[in-house]
C-alpha cells in the first residue's frame, strides 16, 4: 500500500510547512536555527510523513498492543479512521492507549522492562520521530552512538579501540540504574520545549511518555520513565543524555556512549575515580539520575566489556567471556538432544543465527576463535545425531552406512561412556568429518571470517 494517508488541510504532499503557516519554510530533513513555530503537528501529520511512518512500523513487524490490534490489521484501521486519527493529532484530542507490560530477561540475570504500545500508537510516535531526529540529531555528540541514523555499535568500538591505542588504558565504565525506568519527565520535557514551539506536540510527547502500563491485568501510572518498546523511547533518552555528552566534551574527556551504556578513557586510575565521582554528582544534580554501582567501576580496559568486547591494553578487540558464554548457550538449545527434529533443520536453525551473530562479531582481532567454535559446534552435531539413534544396533548401523568399519562401529555402539564423550571418538569424527557437515549447508564462522578480513 503506497498511500494509506492523504493530503490532509493545510499540509501539502510533500511533508513541508509553507512560510504562511510558520514564518519560514520548515522540512522534517532541515535543521531549525530556532524553536519551531506552533504549526509543527502540520509536518507531523503531513501524507509523507505518515505513510513513511507505516511502511516503518510495519517492516518492524513486532507484538499486539494491549488493543489486541496486530500489524496486518492496521491498514484497514488506518483506511476506514483516517480522518479522525490525524484530525485528533491536529485539534490536539489524541490519547495514547495504556502500554503493554513485558519482562525479558537481561544477559547478566534479572529482567528488563518493556513497554509495548498498540500499533496505532507506534505508528503516531514513529511519526513524531521521523520531525523529531533531523532537528536535535545535529547538536548530539560525535562520541554518541546509540540509535542513531548511520552510527552503529562498531562505530563506538572503533573509536573505543583508538582511544585505547592512543594510551588512555583506564576506563571509567558507567552504567545508568534502570535508565529507561528513571527518566525525569519534566527534565526531559524542558529540554525538548527549547525546540519545539508547538505545544500540541509536546502535549502529545508528554501523554506518550505518561500512558499508564498494564502488566498481567493490572494498571500502573507512570511518572518517570520512557519504557523501551516504542519508537519515542530511544530518540528521546538521547535527547535527555545529550546534556551529560555536552558536560564531557568542556572537560574534554575521550568517551564513547551507547544509549545508557557510558565508557570514559583516561590515563591513570587516580584519574578514573575523579572522573567516577565528578560524572556521578553531575548525573544526580542536573539529571536527577544515579548510576548503578554493582555495574559501574573505574579499571584498566582489559578488564571491562564494552558493547559485547573487550578491548586489550593494545587496543585489539576479542569477544568478552559473557558474550562468548549467550553464544554457546543460545547453540546449546539450538542443538538440545531431545529437540526431535532432523539433523537439517538444526542446522537451518544454526545458519540462521550464525551469520549475525559472526557479523556483530567480526571486530574480533584474529580468527582462531572461530575455528574453536566451529569445531565445538560440529561436535554437538556429531553428538545430536548419535543421541538421535539412541540405541545400539541404529548407531552401529548408522556409522557402517557412513563408511566405519563394522569392528568399529559396534565398539563405539557398545560403549557406556557418555553422548558428548562418544561424539569426540576419532571413529565418530571420521564417520563425520567437517567436509561432510558443510555438504550439508552448514555455515562455517572461520571460512565467513577469513573472507571478511580479506
Amino acid at each position: 500500500m503506497n498511500s494509506l494517508f492523504t493530503t490532509h488541510g493545510a499540509c501539502g504532499e510533500s511533508g513541508t510547512v509553507t512560510a504562511s503557516h510558520v514564518g519560514r519554510q520548515v522540512s522534517v530533513t532541515t535543521k531549525a536555527k530556532e524553536p519551531l513555530a506552533p504549526d509543527l503537528m502540520l509536518v507531523i501529520c503531513s501524507r509523507d510523513n505518515l505513510n513513511r511512518a507505516y511502511k516503518r512500523v510495519k517492516s518492524n513487524k513486532g507484538r499486539a498492543g494491549v488493543d489486541g490490534m496486530t500489524i496486518n490489521e492496521l491498514s484497514a484501521y488506518i483506511k476506514e479512521h483516517r480522518e479522525a486519527i490525524v484530525s485528533s493529532l491536529l485539534n490536539g484530542t489524541y490519547k495514547p492507549e495504556l502500554v503493554k507490560g513485558v519482562s525479558i530477561p537481561k544477559p547478566k540475570g534479572g529482567t528488563r522492562q518493556l513497554g509495548i504500545p498498540t500499533v496505532l500508537d507506534r505508528l503516531v510516535q514513529q511519526a513524531i520521530h521521523q520531525v523529531l531526529e533531523p532537528l536535535f540529531e545535529p547538536n548530539f555528540s560525535d562520541s554518541s552512538y546509540g540509535f542513531r541514523p548511520q552510527r552503529s555499535a562498531h562505530d563506538a568500538l572503533k573509536s573505543a579501540r583508538a582511544h585505547v591505542s592512543s594510551g588512555l588504558d583506564w576506563v571509567v565504565d558507567i552504567d545508568l540504574a534502570k535508565y529507561f525506568d528513571q527518566v525525569n519527565h519534566d527534565i526531559l520535557m524542558s529540554k525538548l520545549a527549547r525546540e519545539i514551539g508547538d505545544k500540541r506536540v509536546l502535549q502529545l510527547i508528554r501523554r506518550f511518555l505518561q500512558a499508564g502500563m498494564m502488566i498481567n491485568g493490572v494498571v500502573t501510572v507512570r511518572q518517570t520513565g520512557t519504557p523501551q518498546g516504542g519508537p519515542l523511547s530511544h530518540p528521546l533518552s538521547n535527547i535527555m543524555l545529550n546534556e551529560l555528552d555536552k558536560e564531557l566534551e568542556n572537560r574534554e574527556h575521550k568517551f564513547c556512549r551507547y544509549a545508557d551504556d557510558c565508557n570514559i578513557y583516561v590515563g591513570s586510575e587516580r584519574a578514573g575515580k575523579r572522573v567516577m565521582q565528578s560524572v556521578k554528582q553531575f548525573l544526580s544534580s542536573k539529571l536527577k539520575l544515579a548510576i548503578n554501582e554493582d555495574k559501574s567501576a573505574v579499571a584498566q580496559v582489559n578488564e571491562r566489556a564494552f558493547l559485547g568486547y573487550r578491548i586489550g591494553l593494545n587496543g585489539n578487540l576479542s569477544i568478552s567471556a559473557d558474550s562468548l558464554k549467550r553464544m554457546k548457550d543460545k547453540v546449546r538449545h539450538l542443538t538440545k538432544r531431545n529437540r526431535g527434529v532432523s539433523l537439517e533443520s538444526v542446522i537451518h536453525s544454526l545458519n540462521r543465527y550464525l551469520p549475525g551473530w559472526l557479523q556483530y562479531f567480526s571486530l574480533n582481532t584474529g580468527t582462531s576463535i572461530f575455528v574453536k567454535l566451529d569445531s565445538w559446534i560440529k561436535r554437538r552435531l556429531r553428538c545430536y545425531r548419535l543421541k538421535q539413534r539412541k540405541r545400539r544396533w541404529p548407531i552401529a548401523k548408522y556409522l557402517m552406512s557412513l563408511g566405519v568399519c563394522r569392528q568399529n562401529a559396534w565398539q563405539l555402539a557398545m560403549s557406556d561412556k557418555s553422548w558428548w564423550r562418544k561424539s569426540h571418538n576419532p571413529i565418530i569424527s571420521a564417520a563425520m568429518p567437517n567436509k561432510w557437515f558443510y555438504t550439508l549447508g552448514l555455515f562455517s564462522l572461520h571460512r565467513k571470517a577469513e573472507a571478511l578480513k580479506a
